[in-house]
């Protein structure tokens, strides 16, 4: 009897917890009636970016509602949406009552509609390696890449657009597609409202893209990126940047306006504006720097004080960042401050496809200038240039402008960039995937920006005279910049470039050139001039040359000159002892 009743009095005691149990057993069942798993998954992780702007994947991206089984693109912007019915348009997707994009009545969805580009049309139509840029000749043109009818596209709240990948292997090189490029300018232009009646620069819109590859990084921003799950792609584009991309030319066919052409008034007045004012109305300034890079050896501090002194020459109140590793000693670094640059240090990076030893082996360390971001842009000039025009007004242009090279590249002398930690990332990444033609920055970063705004040459004009008519080796008056090819002046004896004593190199040579930077050097103080000494190795090697151009007879006849340049006799020790009087 006893026992008895200890067992009913457990049972009592247990009831609560059974009927608890047996409830949320109940309610489980109903829950899992109304979902079920999508044979889709994602197992690839957010896309990095150390800008903290990169949301994670949905954390039930997987799971979809039997009766309205939602997209997956669909899925990724939903959150956004709060639950309002938005209008979409779809891009590159032939059939949108496909169950990958339908949206049973969610959305009200329309099919964008362009003629695709002419297929022979080729990434060399829009960056030739020569347009005319005389003013007074005439002007070039760009072929035509059909853009859809935006007016009737207006107030789309979502895009959605396939993106051409050419294959999905292990790609070498940049895509330079033309189709490509359509498809992302077509989506930039709704995502911005061309066609739009209102301009609202604060309305929301969202693009999405669906394909491996991704979009152009040089059109929509890893900064924008607000998810990333497999080949599914979601951006929040800065409408100012986007809107400033569209109104450039589809290629360095043209020159690049800083802002809109003829007729897009409203637009330049607004880019002009929004540079300098906050979401909330305050006044804001951009913020701006010229910076440059010394790695690896001392070699270029001479040209990189010399560089410093010939943009204040200008006029320009900028601040001038310079990135050193630790080859760069602290003696060089005072004449550096005191020349204007502010010090930042760094590590060099080595570049993946360089041989060991080579000229160019740690040229990467040039990649750290997109780490420098409390600026928004930064013009980067290598210390082998000097300004002689105020550069200021360039800094309206978008990342990345620059003046071409050869073909379809351009060169990294001297190029507009934005500071951005994701774009660090990704260049890091990618730097092991891309081959780069010359094995340097230059050609790795021509992979990884195919798309790019053309300046004018007088912006990074090249010392080279490889036409045999010009026998002068003059050039025009009205340049930005001159960039030292070959024996850098400083290198040189300043009464003749020294490039005349090596006949290889006479592509390179021009007294009158030379000239221009030794004006710089005279207008530095003495105690800067001092870092531009020749040391016992350099002299050595100038008249190891003048010997052999002598015994050779050139017929330029530099060797025969009398050399009076006072430097041959400023030691490195007197170098040094200059710096101790910079405060070291």
């Amino acid at each position: 009897m006893q026992m008895a009743y200890k067992a009913s009095r457990s049972n009592s005691k247990h009831r609560p917890l059974i009927l608890s149990l047996f409830i949320i057993t109940f309610a489980l069942l109903i829950l899992s009636g109304s979902f079920n798993i999508t044979k889709d998954h994602f197992n690839a992780p957010s896309s990095p970016s150390s800008s903290g702007r990169t949301k994670p994947p949905l954390q039930h991206a997987h799971l979809v509602r039997k009766e309205t089984k939602l997209p997956i693109w669909y899925r990724l912007v939903e959150e956004e949406m709060k639950g309002k019915k938005v209008r979409v348009g779809f891009v590159n997707i032939d059939d949108i009552t496909d169950p990958e994009f339908a949206m049973k009545g969610l959305a009200k969805a329309v099919k964008v509609t362009f003629d695709r580009v002419p297929g022979n049309l080729t990434w060399v139509n829009f960056f030739p390696s020569w347009i005319n840029e005389d003013p007074k000749g005439r002007k070039p043109s760009c072929p035509d890449i059909p853009m859809p009818k935006f007016e009737d596209y207006r107030d789309l709240d979502v895009i959605v657009a396939k993106v051409p990948c050419e294959d999905g292997g292990d790609r070498r090189r940049g895509l330079r597609d033309v189709f490509r490029l359509q498809v992302n300018l077509v989506v930039a232009n709704l995502a911005v409202g061309t066609g739009r009646i209102n301009l609202d620069m604060n309305r929301k819109i969202y693009a999405v893209f669906l394909g491996s590859c991704g979009p152009m990084v040089e059109i929509f921003r890893c900064d924008d990126l607000v998810r990333h799950v497999g080949d599914y792609w979601v951006y929040k584009p800065e409408q100012g940047r986007l809107k400033q991309k569209v109104l450039m030319p589809v290629g360095s066919c043209q020159i690049a306006p800083a802002y809109a052409e003829n007729g897009k008034e409203r637009w330049r007045g607004y880019l002009s504006r929004s540079s300098q004012r906050k979401a909330n109305g305050t006044m804001y300034r951009p913020r701006e720097a010229y910076a440059t890079v010394l790695h690896s050896s001392e070699a270029y501090v001479c040209g990189a004080i010399s560089l410093a002194q010939s943009i204040r020459r200008t006029g320009s109140t900028k601040d001038l960042v310079l990135l050193a590793d630790d080859s760069i000693t602290s003696k060089s670094l005072a004449g550096l401050r005191a020349a204007g640059w502010k010090i930042r240090h760094i590590h060099r990076i080595r570049s993946p496809k360089a041989k060991k030893g080579s000229y160019n082996e740690w040229n990467f360390s040039k990649l750290r200038v997109w780490q420098l971001t409390q600026y928004d842009k930064v013009i980067f000039i290598d210390a082998d240039l000097i300004v002689l025009r105020n550069l200021d007004e360039f800094f309206v242009y978008p990342q990345l402008s620059a003046v071409p090279n050869n073909g379809v590249l351009f060169n990294s002398g001297i190029m507009v960039i934005e500071p951005s930690n994701c774009v660090f990332e990704d260049l890091m990444s990618k730097s092991f995937k891309l081959d780069s033609y010359n094995g340097g920055d230059q050609g790795f970063l021509n992979e990884f920006f195919t798309w790019w705004h053309r300046w004018p040459s007088r912006l990074n004009y090249l010392k080279i005279f490889a036409r045999r008519k010009d026998k002068e080796h003059t050039v025009p008056d009205n340049l930005y910049t001159m960039h030292f090819l070959g024996l850098k002046p400083w290198m040189c004896y300043r009464d003749y470039d020294c490039n005349w004593d090596k006949e290889s190199y006479h592509a390179f040579a021009s007294d009158s050139v030379n000239r221009l930077w030794w004006e710089v050097y005279d207008s530095m103080p003495k105690k800067l001039q001092s870092f531009c000494g020749l040391t016992e190795k350099m002299d050595f090697r100038i008249r190891k040359w003048r010997g052999i151009a002598k015994k050779a007879n050139l017929a330029n006849g530099h060797w025969k000159i009398n050399v009076t340049d006072t430097r041959r006799f400023i030691s490195l020790n007197k170098k040094h002892s200059n710096a101790r009087k910079l405060g070291i």
